[in-house]
């Protein structure tokens, strides 16, 4: 009796390398190309290619700087989601390896040995086999911890398919809650981005911006005016003209500030 025994190749590991310096890439290929079981498919020198090379090739590990010009790490794992593993890559913040090790992300710090890469590698694998049951954290709470006290966002980004927009928060004129999302309302048009408003609300300037209402976020420097609406309700009239509804805790807080 002959016995046909057939092995599978097994299926290797997918990812994709993100840094605006070639000789960090260079660094991580060489590093990865000392696994078999790993395979890069695609390299990204900024974050617009790294939210695009994601979308269309689902990769299951992203090694992923953290400081880069127009669209940093953070803003990349904020619109790339949470389904792929990450493993961030920086040189030395205090507060971003704060945040990474509260979250308990795990991270390179430039420059890095093969050693130090390995274990990164392992413990990537590990969750990819569904060995650990940490989950990549939400982006905009690793964000924020990483952020020094007092510091805001100065732009927000939008992924629309596989395209990103930046909004400059100057440009914000209002944000409005819809279940998960939030609309931005810029420019005459409006941005959906998945984050709740409450989210939204921390990462935004108090001096600038206001929850008037439990939807809604107004840029203080666009509200024109407070007029009644109806029995002991206000509306906040935009320069743009827009009307936007104003809770009782709201109507006091932005009387103080007009009052001013």
């Amino acid at each position: 009796m002959t016995m046909n025994i057939t092995s599978e190749t097994p299926k290797k590991i997918r990812a994709v390398l993100v840094d605006d310096e070639q000789l960090a890439r260079q660094v991580l290929r060489e590093f990865v190309a000392a696994h078999a079981d790993m395979e890069i498919v695609a390299e990204c020198s900024n974050g617009f290619e790294a939210v695009k090379a994601v979308t269309e090739q689902k990769p299951d590990l992203i090694f992923l700087d953290v400081q880069m010009p127009k669209l940093d790490g953070f803003e990349v794992l904020e619109l790339i989601g949470r389904e792929t593993a990450v493993v961030f890559v920086t040189a030395y913040d205090n507060y971003a390896i704060k945040a990474f090790e509260v979250h308990a992300v795990d991270y390179l710090l430039k420059p890095f040995s093969s050693d130090r890469f390995d274990a990164a590698l392992t413990r990537a694998k590990q969750r990819l086999s569904g060995a650990a049951t940490q989950k990549t954290p939400a982006a905009a709470d690793l964000a924020a911890s990483a952020r020094p006290p007092a510091q805001y966002l100065d732009r927000i980004a939008v992924r629309e398919g596989s395209q990103v927009s930046i909004i400059p928060v100057a440009k914000l004129d209002y944000a409005e809650a819809q279940d998960d999302y939030v609309a931005l309302a810029s420019a005459g048009k409006k941005h959906l981005k998945q984050q709740t408003i409450s989210n939204l609300e921390t990462s935004l300037d108090p001096a600038r911006f206001m929850r008037i209402h439990r939807s809604y976020i107004v840029n203080l420097e666009r509200v024109a005016k407070v007029e009644p609406y109806g029995k002991d309700t206000h509306v906040a009239v935009l320069s743009t003209g827009v009307q936007i509804p104003v809770s009782r805790a709201g109507y006091a807080r932005l009387k103080t500030f007009l009052d001013r």
